[in-house]
């Protein structure tokens, strides 16, 4: 059997006391690549937040990266994550900080022994993203789509079953935008299931996936029925 690295079940995603999505079933095999749309306030956000339990599963089933959702406790949310990469629109980079010290502080957080082990896995993951001679720059030296890949070298520190992406090239231009969607086509044929939310539909007939769509408070699947 193909192990899911994400699975839901008649779920309800929350946002603010209010229901954004209701009876969400779906699962996410390993190694997968799939895109979430929909419009802005569609839930699109909610569900990532509800994968990496910032917001809690109140009602229905749901696992991400073998860790049940439902009652997940506070001190089992870093293991999650620790599973996971997630790349933000905002990069969220700290701004006093080398690139490599960003990431060492990644590393640092999640229990990384070792310097000589912590070094070369920063070595690694920037040189996956093409930016190993960005170690010792600051992040605002960097352009845009520069400092979108050191947001997904942080992402993949701890080589992550699944990564989740909200809008990953919303700030940045088509040329940019497209080698970001090479690299993670590379990641993702390296083995790691991704779920990325776009509003960019060149990139979905660019780069052909599944797609699920979020739609008057449902999610509709482009593998279960037409959009």
């Amino acid at each position: 059997m193909t192990e899911n690295v994400i699975e839901l079940h008649d779920a309800t995603i929350m946002q603010e006391q209010q229901a954004v999505l209701q009876g969400v079933t779906f699962s996410l095999e390993k190694g997968a690549f799939c895109y979430l749309v929909g419009r802005t306030g569609s839930g699109k956000s909610s569900l990532l937040k509800t994968l990496y339990a910032d917001l809690p599963l109140q009602s229905g089933m749901g696992t991400v990266a073998g860790f049940p959702l439902p009652k997940l406790p506070a001190t089992k949310v870093p293991y999650l994550r620790r599973r996971l990469g997630i790349v933000f629109q905002d990069f969220q980079l700290l701004s006093d900080r080398t690139v490599a010290e960003n990431l060492l502080f990644v590393l640092n957080a999640t229990g990384w022994k070792g310097k000589a082990q912590k070094q070369q896995r920063v070595s690694d993951v920037l040189t996956q993203v093409g930016l190993n001679s960005a170690a010792n720059r600051m992040p605002h030296r960097l352009s845009g789509g520069e400092q979108q890949r050191v947001v997904i070298a942080r992402a993949m520190l701890n080589e992550p079953v699944l990564l989740l992406a909200d809008e990953p090239t919303g700030n940045l231009d088509p040329e940019v935008s497209d080698s970001i969607m090479r690299l993670f086509a590379e990641i993702n044929n390296a083995g790691t299931a991704i779920l990325m939310a776009t509003h960019n539909f060149q990139l979905l007939e660019k780069y052909p996936h599944r797609v699920l769509t979020c739609k008057d408070g449902e999610l509709l699947d482009s593998t279960r029925q037409p959009q």
